[in-house]
């Protein structure tokens, strides 16, 4: 997704093509359990090649040290210049400015493992990214802490020892490729480029890493084996009620069974002896339990838990059940079910943004908000605020802020408008309240994330969270609709892109899945409480098949881990949030797309193979209890115009043409939201947008010819409006852009 000021959320291939905020992989999981039984390897068996360092103290080089040369002419959008011998001045000229250093005479030193550097800056440097070459990969890639500005010289040290390593580079020939941010019109001063052994802290912080990831690979094999274990007893039932709840089952076997209670801060897979449990006294139970216990210095609402047979030993219990959440919830009031009336709608809607008669004039029927909690939740009274009480504990919500998005939502409501709010919890360094930050950054957060993955690793973050949530639920699904209304809800930004978008750090996808599933299931259960039609969606990029950022952090594999997920603890009602930009974003011709092919395993979703989504959504497995179709909405989308000339703008025009002709015929994708809707001159130089940039200077916030596209489709004026395109797509007839092969 792109960003701007109002709308928050950017795609991650904008992110690589604009920003060059580049990730590399996370490397094969079997490959790193082989390198940790190699003693001298453990640590750096499965770091992802462009994970973030912590700075450490720098050790000053001995009279012996090599200094490294710069090659002068290797700069892109960086202008090099020699100022004194090891001694450099740069200037960066675009987005995406780096160099090379000289190549290896010689082998490098087995001890010569951190790149180390003095500098100045005119302002923050940003996120460096060193590669290791040849070849030039995301695989051999280092990725730093932001560098900050400096007006004198200071040392900056990047640990590149677990990469050294484990990619056998420092042979003679062997290179770095520096990558300095993403910012242009920089003035860096650089000198004393050399590699070091580690010092103390270095080595305390890579044996830290290795204990980490050891911790992560024993989870993610629990896990695995959880989720593929046939289990001989089962909860079959867990509904909640207005102050009890009521959990049905059976177990075989002999021996002593118990209830266990699973909180979101618990690791079902990673608990020995369960506490809070219940004994079983008949195979085939009904067991009833109030639903609210203090617990932790709460009031605990049990809604949020799952619950497990276990088969209680002396020294360790056995899970032998699935664990079950809630599928049953009893709302405090009865909603209305809300469907778009079309598939027109528009992404990151906020009145503030003007040019609200678009609701109107392109007879929109659904949009999305974005809603960043954190910005304006305190846990001291702050100001004019509304205060909500969670859990026994009171919460306080920026008054001004909130009566603000009152106005966005009811803008929505009053125009029959659905909405879907996408959560994003900002990490703790922009939060609002620096309480709430420690409370809501997962504790494994990097800071290359624009977004964080919700902290739930302990009760009083997953109060705080819940509450988050219990506020806008109780605020928004209201019978009286009397601030207007959330109708589902899209938790987090683009998943397969999760180090950048929805942040817990380096992470195998199944441990990843587990947390953001159970994300998920909060805001589920606490919105069904109030809305028994509420949905939640998964977000994700246009990858398919492919990664965008991490190997197994695909859209295919990370969907069949939640449809796993569901059929073992209990299916509920989520849908997608998918943003099938076209392979290039920059390019709206994406009936030209490479990657985007009519297979379930294809590469990518974008525009040009619809029909790969529609068919995946339809098949049986991936059904809401093998019944329902799932919701699917295309979350964030459009077509670029380069430039404003009139050939580019009759291309973006001809791509949503070709596009909604396509979705005019796919039963299983529900609404289309247009993204963004203006262009914004924080796009990276995209031209996104229905209407042009409004400070532009000869039509400010102008509409572009695919407004009015917009506007005719789905109207009797479609064709008319519709046909211009034809020619420039290279067909005759509509027809022609529909896949009506069955595809497999």
């Amino acid at each position: 997704m792109t960003l701007n000021y109002n709308t928050t959320e950017c795609p991650d291939t904008i992110l690589r093509n604009i920003t060059s905020v580049r990730l590399g992989p996370l490397l094969q999981y079997s490959v790193m359990i082989l390198l940790f039984l190699t003693a001298t390897l453990m640590f750096i068996s499965c770091k992802k090649s462009a994970v973030i360092k912590p700075v450490v103290p720098v050790v000053k080089p001995t009279d012996s040290v090599k200094y490294q040369n710069i090659v002068l002419t290797s700069g892109n959008q960086i202008q090099i210049s020699q100022k004194t011998t090891y001694q450099y001045e740069l200037n960066t000229t675009g987005t995406d400015p780096y160099l090379y250093l000289d190549p290896l005479i010689a082998s490098n030193p087995s001890d010569s493992l951190v790149l180390t550097f003095e500098y100045q800056s005119s302002a923050d440097i940003g996120v460096m990214q060193i590669f290791l070459a040849s070849p030039i990969t995301e695989a051999r890639s280092v990725k730093t802490e932001l560098v900050p500005a400096s007006t004198g010289w200071s040392s900056y040290s990047i640990d590149l020892s677990d990469e050294i390593k484990l990619l056998s580079w420092g042979s003679a020939g062997d290179f770095l490729r520096m990558d300095f941010g993403n910012q242009m019109g920089l003035t860096i001063q650089i000198r004393n480029i050399y590699l070091r052994g580690l010092n103390a802290a270095e080595k305390a912080a890579a044996s830290a890493r290795a204990e980490l990831i050891k911790n992560d690979l024993s989870l993610e094999s629990n896990l695995n084996k959880y989720l593929t274990t046939s289990f001989s007893s089962l909860i079959s039932e867990v509904n909640v009620g207005v102050s009890s709840i009521n959990i049905k089952g059976n177990y075989s076997g002999s021996g002593e069974f118990s209830l266990c209670e699973i909180t979101p801060c618990d690791h079902l897979t990673q608990i020995t002896k369960f506490v809070n449990k219940v004994g079983l006294s008949a195979p085939v139970f009904s067991t009833d339990m109030d639903r609210f216990i203090t617990r932790n210095g709460f009031k605990y609402d049990r809604l949020l838990s799952k619950w497990v047979i276990a088969k209680i030993g002396a020294t360790a219990d056995e899970v032998v059940s699935y664990a079950r959440y809630a599928g049953k919830i009893t709302p405090v009031q009865t909603m209305a079910s809300q469907r778009p009336v079309s598939k027109k709608g528009l992404g990151g809607y906020s009145i503030t943004r003007g040019f609200e008669s678009d609701l109107d004039d392109l007879n929109i029927s659904s949009v999305t908000v974005n809603i960043t909690p954190t910005s304006f939740m305190y846990t001291q009274l702050h100001g004019n605020a509304f205060a909500h009480t969670y859990g026994d504990k009171t919460y306080y919500f920026d008054q001004a802020q909130v009566e603000e998005l009152d106005r966005t939502m009811k803008a929505a409501y009053s125009r029959n408008i659905v909405v879907a709010a996408i959560i994003l919890i900002q990490p703790a360094s922009q939060c609002a309240d620096p309480e709430i930050g420690r409370l809501l950054q997962h504790p494994s957060f990097t800071s290359e994330g624009i977004f964080t993955m919700p902290n739930m690793t302990n009760p009083e973050s997953v109060n705080c969270y819940a509450a988050a949530l219990d506020f806008l639920a109780s605020r928004y699904c209201r019978d009286d609709n009397s601030y207007g209304r959330i109708h589902h809800w899209i938790m987090h930004n683009e998943v397969d892109s999760g180090m950048s978008w929805t942040n817990m750090g380096d992470k195998p996808m199944l441990v990843y899945m587990d947390t953001y599933i159970k994300s998920m299931r909060m805001c589920y259960n606490i919105a069904r409480n109030y809305d028994e039609n509420s949905e939640v969606f998964a977000s994700f990029t246009h990858s398919w098949a492919n990664s965008v950022e991490t190997p197994m952090y695909t859209s295919k594999s990370m969907l069949k881990t939640l449809v796993d997920y569901s059929g073992a603890e209990g299916d509920f009602q989520w849908g997608l949030a998918y943003h099938a930009y076209p392979e290039d974003l920059f390019e709206p011709k994406t009936w030209n797309d490479i990657d985007a092919i009519f297979s379930l395993n294809t590469p990518l979703i974008t525009f040009k193979n619809l029909e790969v989504l529609n068919t995946w959504i339809k098949k049986s497995e991936n059904l809401y209890k093998g019944s329902i179709k799932r919701t699917v909405w295309l979350s964030e989308n459009g077509t670029n115009s380069k430039t404003y000339s009139d050939q580019d703008l009759k291309e973006q025009a001809a791509g949503f043409a070709y596009t909604w002709k396509k979705l005019e015929t796919l039963d299983g994708i529900d609404a289309f939201q247009w993204h963004n809707w203006i262009d914004n001159r924080d796009e990276g130089g995209l031209h996104i947008g229905l209407r042009r940039f409004p400070d532009d200077n000869t039509d400010p916030g102008g509409r572009k010819p695919v407004w009015y596209a917009y506007q005719a489709a789905g109207t009797t004026q479609e064709d008319t409006v519709f046909d211009i395109y034809k020619s420039v797509i290279g067909i005759l007839n509509w027809s022609e852009v529909v896949y009506t092969t069955p595809i497999q």
